[in-house]
């Protein structure tokens, strides 16, 4: 819960002022938060910014029309002739909370304190150190656009509202975090989407109390979705501007957040995580056969081994004429053993190859291609079965569009196997049984996770299994509840 606290008004005395922002800002402290004396106009007035924060060229243009005042012209009502004439800026406004003053400070812009006025002028001439919007690594399209989110969050509405051009989209602007102010910004389409849904998000992100968001995106999906300990993601994470637009469009509801490149859709059921906006970059004939394939490979990433594993231990269920689905030699090592072991290794060559420096990139993959290849076989560590059917796997939760998924669904893998090896074809069975019952039991923001599968609704299965045209995708979504149902 937000903790309520007292407003520290601005005093008639500037010393005051000035002492309580400098001892607040640790001006004495901090190299990079500075504190300027000036004066105007014959009136004592103080600026107070962070270095590396502010445009310099901004604030010396500023500056420089201030110190042309005469005396004369400031004599009546100061301060709104400061804020609508004398100071031609466009991001300017006031605040008689000091508080406020540095909190404001210490997320970019200039505080201007001035000598018998008692509200502080804050001035938005900031600007952060960022990249270019680039294409991000993990939703590339072959025909597509070619930028996406940074770390700036002014830069990731931007290019949403390039490409949302409607006079209902809100963008409402949150802090939190008790000690970081971290920016966040709830973003929906205020005449489509369901308010009901926006303002319990709303309510969940200010119910946050934490020191502060350590993992940006990733922190506040904790908070608001719960399920610690179930793997799948509730909200899915986008890079795309166009994705991000095209999901508003349906009527769900993104959050973005300062600092991370990646937006948070919600709500979001199973299969949302595996679409890609390569389905829709094609014809629908071309798209709805790339989803297809994605489908058989995020199926066989979840399933290929566990199900090999039964047959190869259990020859009598193999049908006849499919013997050659076992395996000849079990070699020296379990075959549990096995498929835990190159599980594990392919863990570790990831998280390696997220660490190794791109020049030795090459020198890691072929270290990679000698260790769980040819040397494991010839000694007798792995055999070549496992490694083609691992290999199946691997290549399907490299296709799974989301990362996120794809990491769960290798988790529920090796769940998978071990009720496999433990119990049997009742294990398998049971494993299957208990993830079908998981997920129809999970909800994202009270939106079924298995929806339209269970429940079941044989339209929006339709647009699930097929990449529908777009002239005949002319209904928005059910589950979201849109205020406007027609496309």
């Amino acid at each position: 819960m937000k903790i309520e606290r007292d407003k520290k008004i601005v005093s008639k005395a500037f010393d005051e002022n000035i002492s309580y922002l400098k001892e607040r800002l640790g001006v004495d402290k901090s190299f990079d938060v500075v504190h300027l004396d000036v004066e105007y106009a014959k009136r004592n007035m103080s600026l107070f910014m962070v270095d590396g924060f502010v445009k310099d060229d901004i604030l010396h243009y500023l500056m420089k029309y201030l110190s042309e005042l005469s005396p004369e012209q400031l004599e009546e009502n100061t301060l709104e002739k400061l804020l609508k004439t004398y100071i031609p800026y466009v991001e300017i406004e006031k605040t008689d909370d000091l508080d406020v003053v540095v909190q404001t400070v210490l997320a970019g812009p200039t505080a201007l304190v001035i000598e018998g006025v008692e509200e502080v002028i804050l001035i938005d001439a900031r600007t952060y150190p960022v990249r270019g919007p680039q294409e991000p690594d993990m939703e590339r399209v072959v025909r597509g656009s070619r930028d996406g989110y940074v770390e700036t969050i002014v830069f990731n509405t931007a290019l949403t509202r390039r490409r949302v051009r409607d006079r209902s989209l809100r963008m409402e602007y949150l802090q939190v975090g008790r000690r970081s102010k971290t920016d966040v910004v709830v973003c929906y389409l205020e005449d489509i989407a369901d308010l009901d849904h926006v303002k319990e998000l709303k309510e969940s992100l200010e119910a946050i109390d934490t020191d502060g968001l350590s993992m940006g995106e990733k922190t506040i999906e904790e908070f608001i979705s719960g399920r610690h300990f179930n793997p799948y993601p509730t909200v899915r994470y986008t890079e795309r501007p166009d994705t991000a637009a095209a999901h508003l469009f349906e009527g769900h509801v993104i959050v973005f957040v300062d600092g991370s490149p990646s937006a948070l859709i919600t709500p979001t059921t199973f299969w949302h995580h595996l679409q890609h906006a390569e389905e829709y970059r094609n014809k629908p004939i071309v798209g709805a056969y790339l989803r297809m394939v994605r489908f058989i490979a995020v199926w066989a990433s979840i399933f290929i081994l566990p199900l090999w594993f039964l047959l190869a231990q259990n020859p009598s269920l193999l049908p006849e004429g499919y013997e050659f689905i076992g395996i000849e030699d079990h070699g020296q090592v379990p075959l549990l053993l096995q498929f835990l072991l190159i599980e594990l290794g392919i863990d570790v060559l990831r998280m390696a190859a997220i660490h190794t420096p791109s020049s030795l990139a090459t020198a890691l993959g072929l270290v990679a291609a000698l260790m769980v290849g040819q040397v494991a076989v010839e000694v007798g560590l792995l055999t070549n079965e496992v490694i083609l059917y691992l290999a199946i796997a691997a290549i399907g939760t490299f296709a799974t569009p989301s990362y996120e998924l794809g990491l769960a669904n290798r988790i529920y893998r090796i769940v998978l196997l071990l009720f496999t090896a433990w119990l049997g074809p009742i294990g398998f069975i049971a494993g299957f049984t208990g993830w079908i019952i998981m997920l129809a039991r999970m909800k994202s923001f009270n939106v079924p996770y298995l929806y339209p599968f269970i429940p079941f609704d044989y339209r929006a299965m339709r647009d699930v299994l097929f990449r529908s045209p777009m002239p005949l995708k002319n209904r928005r979504p059910t589950f979201l509840h849109p205020q406007d149902p027609d496309r």
